[in-house]
């Protein structure tokens, strides 16, 4: 755990575990939103190619993790290291040229 509070710049372990926190409800609230951002638009195993519903899935749970890791990282206080943290993960996927 040293390691990664180095790594990430933290000072407490309360902080720490406050981003493990952050980090698990924006993973399942991503998840659990994009299949009704899917029927929203239509697109429902009923209606698409299951080879065509589950990469849309997936693809569609990326952009909903990004702004949900943001705003829950500002609700609990976080939001500095999220900010980073979201920074360098886009610039590590090439899109870097969003923050210039």
């Amino acid at each position: 755990m040293e390691k990664l509070k180095q790594r990430w710049n933290i000072t407490s372990n309360f902080q720490l575990v406050v981003i493990f926190i952050v980090f698990a409800i924006t993973g399942s609230t991503s998840a659990y939103l994009s299949k009704p951002v899917l029927g929203w638009m239509g697109l429902t195993k009923d209606v698409i190619s299951l080879w065509l519903y589950y990469p849309l899935y997936i693809i569609l749970i990326f952009p909903i993790y990004q702004v949900l890791l943001i705003s829950f990282g500002f609700i609990f206080g976080q939001f500095k290291f999220f900010w980073e943290f979201e920074k360098k993960m886009l610039r590590s996927l090439g899109l870097g040229f969003l923050f210039k």
